[in-house]
């Protein structure tokens, strides 16, 4: 007896559970609103530039998008660090420094790089040191942890504002999308713990090659239609209802019958299609999520300013820069891509003013570029880019399994213990149908 498979939402985590269903024997239906797979890793094009509307990087310690990736058939598109290493510019002064990892087993991997990172005085790094030593302690599954600012702890073990903003922020900002004030302490030790303090190759940054959209999107089509699954674009699901001995999703007009259903929506569709009991949440806790905005802005020059892959940036509005020019196809001069997370301070400013704001500030992280003439500048905006990792965040994010038999949550925003990454949507869908095909397993049994 062949399951029936019905996943609502094509970004990745729906992609995930629906190339698992598939490869577990199961009929699968994906059904997408959107024109086209990807969810919040997609690209568009500008002219003659293909663009990415956000940058997206991952860790080698992201197991599952790894194991994504190579599912896809699409890691040979990318570029993973053989060694940690990122450039860091001080804005105030131009002063440099490099956070690059040894061969030394976790946490002395980490000893050199942080003694030898100028843009902190030397005492201050002996106290970063201690602080991570401290951070490695800290019980990320004890409710309580989760309930603790970030910030908070961090000025308890001697972590100045301005440690803060020059190392923790550096990696949390970029990874929790939340300054460590705003942060949960739990999904900041998550980062920090699995990512830099357990082992050393963890933290060694990957990207993509090539746009987002044939990363992610195109690759997942090729892989799905491979698998036999069906893949619905522009099919915007109106109700999902419990009709024995399965489930009846409502597709445009269309009924669709399923055994089992995966829901990898964003947090407000999904509470929206379940039925009223299906989690032990409040009321509207989609809303008490919240979200978190990313701003990217976009600078087209005609030389070369930046010589490296990105660059860090301490004491400035432009957090991380980002080269784009083999990404984009751009066949003469240089594109950066500027990602700022946690954005609210300029996600709503007109593109004129964003333009006054950051041209400047590429001027002093980049000084090659005072010399070179802007061809373009645009932005991207993602207003609801994430939720917001604040402390008690945990009691509001939605478990993989459901009250219901054969209903099953994914997304980034579900209970991970990660922040909302590609890693924690991709986990996220290997748990769904993972759950969805032990029930499968019990229904044949049973039948």
């Amino acid at each position: 007896m062949t399951t029936r498979a019905v996943v609502v939402g094509g970004g990745l985590a729906g992609i995930t559970a629906a190339l698992r269903l598939a490869d577990g024997g199961c009929a699968v239906t994906l059904l997408e609103a959107k024109p086209k797979l990807g969810g919040l890793t997609h690209s568009f094009r500008r002219g003659d530039l293909d663009v990415d509307n956000g940058q997206h990087v991952f860790m080698r310690c992201c197991t599952a998008y790894r194991a994504l990736l190579d599912r896809l058939g699409s890691t040979q598109h990318t570029t993973l660090q053989p060694r940690l290493d990122v450039p860091v510019v001080r804005a105030s002064d131009g002063r440099r420094g490099r956070l690059h990892r040894d061969a030394l087993p976790a946490p002395l991997h980490l000893a050199r790089a942080l003694s030898g990172f100028s843009v902190l005085s030397h005492a201050q790094r002996a106290r970063a040191v201690r602080a991570a030593l401290a951070l490695r302690r800290v019980d990320r599954d004890d409710p309580r942890t989760d309930e603790r600012s970030f910030g908070e702890w961090l000025g308890a073990h001697g972590q100045s504002a301005q440690a803060a903003e020059a190392l923790w922020d550096l990696v949390g900002v970029a990874t929790m999308n939340a300054h460590a004030a705003d942060a949960s302490l739990a999904i900041a030790a998550t980062v920090f713990q699995i990512g830099l303090l357990t082992d050393a190759g963890a933290a060694d940054l990957g990207w993509s090659d090539v746009p987002l959209q044939r990363l992610h999107g195109e690759a997942a089509q090729r892989a799905l239609a491979a698998a036999g699954a069906d893949v619905r674009s522009r099919a915007r699901v109106d109700a999902i209802e419990p009709v024995a001995p399965g489930w009846a999703v409502r597709v445009d007009g269309e009924v669709l019958e399923a055994d089992v259903v995966v829901l990898a929506t964003d947090p407000g569709p999904m509470e929206r299609l379940l039925p009223a009991d299906a989690v032990a949440l409040p009321e509207g806790w989609s809303t008490a999520l919240g979200a978190a905005p990313i701003v990217n802005v976009h600078l087209v020059f005609d030389r070369r300013v930046l010589d490296e892959p990105f660059v860090a940036a301490v004491g400035s509005a432009a957090q991380w820069v980002f080269d784009r020019t083999r990404q984009s196809g751009l066949r003469a001069g240089q594109y950066l891509a500027v990602s700022v997370s946690a954005a609210d301070d300029v996600i709503d400013l007109p593109v004129a003013t964003l333009q006054e704001l950051f041209v400047p500030e590429i001027h002093r992280l980049l000084p090659r570029a005072r010399e070179a003439s802007l061809l373009d500048f645009f932005v991207t905006r993602e207003r609801q880019a994430t939720f917001r990792p604040a402390p008690g965040v945990a009691r509001v994010r939605p478990p993989t399994t459901t009250a219901h038999e054969g209903l099953f949550l994914a997304g980034a925003h579900c209970a991970t213990g990660w922040p909302a990454t590609m890693e924690s949507a991709v986990r996220s869908g290997d748990a769904a149908a993972h759950a969805a095909l032990v029930h499968a397993a019990r229904r044949v049994v049973a039948a």
